[in-house]
């Protein structure tokens, strides 16, 4: 199989999909790899890198797009790249179409088989793929709200674990997941008084359990939202839903509540946003806006600022999943693989992910019925 590696194009997205022992991983395999002239100088992978271990560098990414039979990438194609898709052409990235309708319309149109790593998932609940950026992105929610809680980022001016004398800063956390795990761990590290929020109350008996008097522990509906938001210094929006929408959990009446300086970062952003007042997506370039007082942080790609612990992280878990994509090809990698199956979203113009149905109310089909023809 000939796999294409372009550089990503998102604004300050510094990840690349695969690495070099990636690539030796599949050149090894029989594989030829294209790879996109400086995709991995912001991971620290050079060129010379990849060159050693049997990459083609090709300058064009719509050489890469013409000659590849799947494209691995990080983020989802964006506008310029989806003339450069082809019919029957597999595409392998993180996709999050619940909040693309047009990237949505353009796969089933082109007839792009689209395996999204955020609907990979194992028998056991756990999605592989998205669980290491989410782990990223969970510890960055606390270091980048605690960056913005400063007077000099339009914070209320509060230190994240205090002084002896002064109460440290109160980190909210709504979701127990991944995100929210990771979030808490950071969180609590940093001496914060840390409140998480979920609706499964056996995870909370679990980090009650881990964690002891260290934290306080809430179930998770309206009047409880409400109540520890209005008091958040740092509110860290933590919530997925795999493959669909992330539910709005806190309303703009709650924000306005909140306390003048204090910080919301939304991580569910990704997923549409989880923060009623979140009405757009930032940038790393342009990461906040302030709306009712309060600071909102809602950048997309957050693990795209860390790009090199980010890169590698990711494809640790993605790997095995192109091995078995390049080795087996695409019918007998989904046949063998269940949670391969499910991070099938479109194919042969046909929508296959019932998530993104139902977010667009048009009708999907089920995996099986497709390969039918």
């Amino acid at each position: 199989m000939i796999v294409g590696v372009p550089k990503e194009i998102k604004a300050n997205e510094g990840r690349v999909a695969v690495t070099a022992a990636g690539v030796q991983a599949l050149t090894s395999s029989g594989h030829q790899v294209l790879v996109q002239t400086g995709a991995g100088l912001a991971s620290g992978i050079s060129d010379k890198d990849y060159q050693e271990v049997g990459a083609e560098l090709i300058d064009s990414p719509a050489e890469i797009f013409q000659r590849a039979d799947m494209i691995v990438k990080v983020k989802e194609p964006l506008a310029s790249e989806y003339e450069l898709m082809r019919e029957g052409q597999i595409v392998f990235t993180y996709l999050h179409l619940a909040r693309e309708p047009e990237l949505t319309e353009v796969l089933l149109k082109r007839k792009v088989t689209s395996v999204a790593y955020e609907t990979i998932q194992l028998d056991n609940g756990t999605v592989p793929l998205l669980t290491p950026m989410s782990e990223v992105a969970g510890r960055m929610a606390v270091q980048v709200g605690a960056r913005f809680l400063e007077i000099p980022n339009g914070g209320r001016g509060v230190l994240m674990g205090g002084v002896p004398g002064v109460e440290s800063a109160h980190v909210v956390i709504i979701g127990a997941g991944v995100v929210g795990t990771s979030a808490l761990k950071i969180a609590v590290g940093m001496g914060a008084r840390v409140t998480v929020l979920d609706k499964n109350l056996e995870r909370l008996r679990y980090l009650d359990d881990i964690y002891g008097g260290r934290i306080s522990t809430l179930a998770s509906n309206p009047y409880n939202v409400d109540q520890a938001a209005a008091d958040a210094d740092l509110l860290v929006g933590a919530v997925l839903v795999v493959g669909a929408k992330a539910p709005r959990l806190v309303s703009e009446a709650t924000v306005m509540k909140m306390k003048p300086g204090s910080v919301i970062v939304d991580v569910a952003i990704d997923q549409g946003g989880s923060i009623e007042t979140i009405d757009r997506v930032t940038t790393h370039a342009e990461p906040t806006y302030v709306k009712h007082g309060v600071v909102h942080y809602a950048v997309a790609n957050m693990p795209g600022a860390v790009a090199r612990t980010s890169t590698f992280a990711l494809t640790n878990a993605t790997l095995p999943y192109v091995l078995q994509l390049a080795n087996l090809g695409f019918h007998q990698a989904i046949a063998q693989d269940c949670a391969l199956a499910l991070g099938v979203n479109t194919y042969r113009g046909k929508l296959t992910c019932r998530a993104v149905g139902e977010a667009f109310n048009i009708g999907t089909c089920e995996l099986i019925e497709a390969l039918k023809g």
